[in-house]
């Protein structure tokens, strides 16, 4: 990856080995979306633009002796092609720690990187929860088409579980059946930590239960929100034409400076798979 310049660094490939598993460890900790998400690629960095599909998702099936009945096809509705955004951040790192390090054989402090990593792993996550405003992209929040159930109080009786339940309802009545997964704010989370009288068990575990999934919790969504929602590619995917990479940017007053970057799209093919809870 010859655009990455690392040959321009005065940085031995140890310390590269080390910076490229600070990236990926920190970026497996923080990320969300992709935990749930299938992803599309890596397609290369060169990759600028994809095709966005919106599938028709008629369910009606024929059934006869001959086959000779027409039905309705699965197809593809409308398509459209967006650029494919990138996702940066830039690190600083001293020539003073890097001279040390050199001179002491004491590892380099690569804190700068796992911050920047981390930055770059948060900015993912928005951009599939909630897209992108500027570049009038959707992400699983606010895209046009998904379903959507009035929230109510959730520290109140079996709200939440009465809200899942609702939710469910309206993804099986359009024939989602799963596997479904439950993504909340972190304060929801928390009020999910109770015992439900009489049942013994966390409201977490009787919805974990009920949607015979798993239950998330991202910062992203802010407060008092959260989205149920089917899995499959056939519902929605994650294209990354470059994946989490460190690039050289050059020397700034002897220090160094690099990039974190990615390219990366959501892409929602079937919208009612989604139900936010607003």
């Amino acid at each position: 990856m010859d655009f990455l310049l690392r040959g321009d660094a005065p940085f031995s490939d140890e310390l590269w080995e080390r910076i490229d598993d600070t990236v990926v460890n920190k970026a497996r900790e923080q990320l969300v979306g992709r935990k749930f998400i299938p992803v599309y690629g890596p397609l290369g960095a060169g990759i600028q633009s994809i095709n966005i599909d919106i599938l028709s998702s008629d369910n009606d099936t024929a059934i006869s002796s001959n086959g000779e009945e027409d039905t309705e096809l699965v197809k593809v509705q409308s398509r459209r092609y967006v650029e494919i955004p990138m996702v940066f951040k830039d690190a600083f790192i001293s020539w003073r720690d890097l001279e040390n390090s050199n001179r002491t054989g004491l590892p380099l402090d690569l804190s700068p990187i796992a911050v920047t990593a981390a930055a770059c792993a948060h900015k993912e996550d928005q951009i599939i929860f909630f897209g992108n405003e500027e570049w009038d992209y959707k992400g699983l929040m606010n895209v046009d088409g998904r379903q959507t159930v009035q929230k109510s109080n959730w520290n109140e009786g079996e709200n939440a579980f009465s809200d899942i339940v609702a939710g469910l309802e309206k993804l099986v009545r359009k024939g989602f059946y799963g596997p479904y997964v439950l993504v909340v704010s972190p304060d929801l989370y928390a009020q999910l930590q109770r015992i439900q009288p009489g049942t013994g068990k966390l409201e977490l575990e009787r919805i974990k239960e009920l949607i015979n999934g798993k239950v998330y919790q991202t910062p992203v969504l802010g407060t008092n929100k959260a989205v149920l929602l089917e899995k499959g590619m056939e519902n929605m995917d994650l294209v990354i034409g470059q994946d989490l990479a460190t690039a050289y940017i050059g020397p700034e007053k002897l220090n160094h400076v690099l990039r974190i970057l990615e390219t990366i799209l959501l892409r929602i093919k079937r919208p009612e798979s989604i139900v936010t809870f607003e």
